[in-house]
């Protein structure tokens, strides 16, 4: 099977960068795969493997591009942008068209955060019906395309994001939170991009009430963002009990020496950090959202709110 895919992560057209490695991996198993990635830059080909390429067009120029060779499938990594630029070119190769879905579109919350959202959700919603397959990363997602879009079950693949479970038990602990922090008697953690959707700031406010069961409770905030600076002006009062930390390549440390993971976010299409601190054996509290309910989270409406 020849595959076209659209997508939008640029290092692919990074040397070594573990995206190409394994987008490589997936094109062993075809009979070609060429990967178009609009809006990356000057138009521009690589040939990464015999049966890997992966071009860079301009968004505009990718609706209007010509192929020049059939396809058997057309995929695109969400049903917005790229998922409207698959359509298109699904219908001049005459190909089947697969969407993938990998963020809660149909949650109240992804429409509220950006009006750009709004007209993703209006795009999703025309696409859908119209695809050969969809690959959705939760059954949250499946539930909601067969409730609000009347998709057939039978169209819908859930295949859930890779996590190497057995790596995670496995991997020793090089960092100890309750060393490294000793001041805190209890050590909540969180792993996340400091953005609006992520909802940094409902922990910040969660604290007092974590502080009046156990006043020595410090919060490790692991990542970055644009959300930063306007989230630690928010905890500037509880600068003794919020830390916050650039993004660490050793995640699974800290999560086996945290006494709870919390997640805040508006909305997750899966909740990869949430699996992974399940992994380490860490608790975890979330907000009811992505696979928060299928991996046994407590629920934050439920315990806290």
């Amino acid at each position: 099977m020849k595959i076209l895919s659209i997508g939008s992560d640029r290092n692919l057209f990074v040397a070594g960068s573990a995206v190409r490695e394994r987008v490589k991996g997936y094109a062993e198993k075809t009979d070609g795969y060429l990967v178009v990635v609009p809006g990356a830059g000057k138009p521009s080909i690589t040939r990464v493997s015999e049966k890997l390429r992966v071009i860079s067009l301009g968004r505009l120029q990718a609706f209007f591009w010509q192929p020049g060779e059939n396809f058997d499938l057309v995929t695109a990594q969400d049903p917005f942008e790229n998922g409207l630029t698959a359509w298109f070119l699904a219908r001049k190769c005459k190909a089947k068209l697969e969407l993938q879905i990998h963020t809660d579109l149909f949650s109240p919350y992804f429409v509220q955060h950006w009006m750009l959202n709004r007209v993703r959700v209006i795009i999703a919603k025309f696409l859908l019906p119209r695809a050969d397959h969809i690959r959705v990363v939760s059954n949250r997602i499946k539930e909601s395309l067969i409730n609000k879009l009347k998709i057939p079950e039978s169209k819908i693949e859930v295949r859930p994001i890779f996590v190497d479970i057995e790596k995670i038990k496995n991997a020793p602990v090089k960092i100890d939170l309750h060393k490294k922090y000793p001041q805190f008697g209890k050590i909540i953690l969180m792993a996340s991009r400091l953005t609006k959707e992520k909802n940094i700031g409902l922990a910040i406010e969660l604290m007092p009430k974590f502080l009046k069961q156990n006043p020595k409770t410090g919060l490790i905030i692991v990542g970055s963002g644009p959300e930063e600076k306007k989230l630690k002006a928010k905890s500037a009062k509880l600068k003794n009990n919020i830390i916050f930390e650039p993004w660490s390549d050793d995640l699974p440390s800290y999560y086996k020496t945290a006494d709870l993971f919390l997640n805040t976010s508006w909305y997750e299409g899966y909740g990869m950090t949430l699996v992974e601190a399940r992994a380490a054996g860490c608790p975890v509290l979330s907000t009811d959202v992505g696979v928060a309910r299928e991996i046994g989270a407590k629920i934050i409406s439920e315990t806290i709110l």
